[in-house]
């Protein structure tokens, strides 16, 4: 008897339950679904295509960082609505809100821990917190871990993952390139080392300003590394012009045209780190 005979008898069907919710994942690039278990255990990678879904920032400093060597700084550094800036809702609340799914104060993370034994100064973006967008409190933080690297001779390692600066802070969002961009101009004249990673996505103002100013500067495969994406670009061009931007902006193409050195998954990038810090160390000596 077929489902729709035993509905019309009347005969009830057994429906199992506790099937856990978010069991599986599908992927953006293959759209094939995988366990989501299988892809925490593999670095957030999809065991189909090797496509690097985004992770949890913490979950990255776990990948590249010893165990238990992480010393967050600057951790005081807020988010705030300085310009009482509201659109479909009020930037405060957006913080807040943001806040609560994060556990974060602001999109990203500062502090000072080792890659086998040798201590270094690592920023990151969390993508989760508004786009990992760049506002005053995230130049701020950044600014200060980058002091920390002069102060006590420390290699600097930033993980960009960001939309760009953050348009509900405007000019004092902008100012933040400027800004880093002059610390890390008294880093490299302390002749300290600044390696950059560059994971999905890397646009607008963190692209063009520090995000690209690494002595190395690594991608992770196919992240999206550019200044304007196909939301803004679509509306003017042709699907033609549109599928060529999307190809152009991947991180193998852009690897091609020198704006990266490396491109290296991430279950790799801790050895890789590690080897480039070593190098890169007794140039500076550090």
């Amino acid at each position: 008897m077929n489902w729709f005979e035993r509905l019309k008898s009347g005969i009830q069907t057994v429906v199992r339950r506790g099937m856990p919710e978010n069991l599986y994942v599908k992927c953006a690039r293959c759209h094939q679904m995988a366990l989501r278990k299988h892809l925490e255990s593999n670095a957030g990678i999809c065991p189909n295509c090797g496509h690097h879904f985004r992770v949890h920032y913490k979950q990255f400093l776990d990948l590249i960082l010893d165990t238990d060597t992480f010393e967050e700084v600057a951790s005081n550094v807020r988010s705030t609505d300085a310009l009482g800036f509201e659109d479909r809702i009020k930037y405060g609340d957006r913080i807040k809100e943001y806040g609560k799914r994060t556990g974060m104060q602001a999109a990203v993370c500062v502090g000072v821990g080792r890659i086998d034994g040798r201590a270094v100064g690592v920023g990151i973006h969390e993508f989760g917190f508004i786009g990992g967008s760049l506002g005053a409190a995230e130049g701020e933080r950044i600014s200060r871990l980058i002091d920390r690297c002069i102060t006590d001779r420390l290699p600097l390692i930033l993980i960009c993952r960001s939309g760009g600066a953050r348009m509900q802070e405007s000019a004092l969002a902008l100012m933040q390139l400027a800004k880093i961009n002059a610390k890390l101009t008294q880093l490299a004249d302390a002749r300290l080392p600044f390696i950059s990673v560059l994971t999905d996505p890397t646009t607008a103002g963190v692209s063009a300003s520090y995000a690209l100013l690494g002595d190395v500067n690594i991608a992770e495969p196919n992240a999206l590394i550019g200044f304007t994406g196909e939301r803004i670009t679509g509306s003017s061009v042709g699907e033609e012009e549109l599928e060529a931007l999307r190809q152009a902006q991947r991180a193998e193409k852009v690897l091609e045209h020198g704006f990266v050195d490396l491109v290296v998954p991430r279950t790799e990038m801790k050895q890789k780190l590690s080897h480039l810090l070593s190098l890169l160390g007794e140039t500076a000596g550090v």
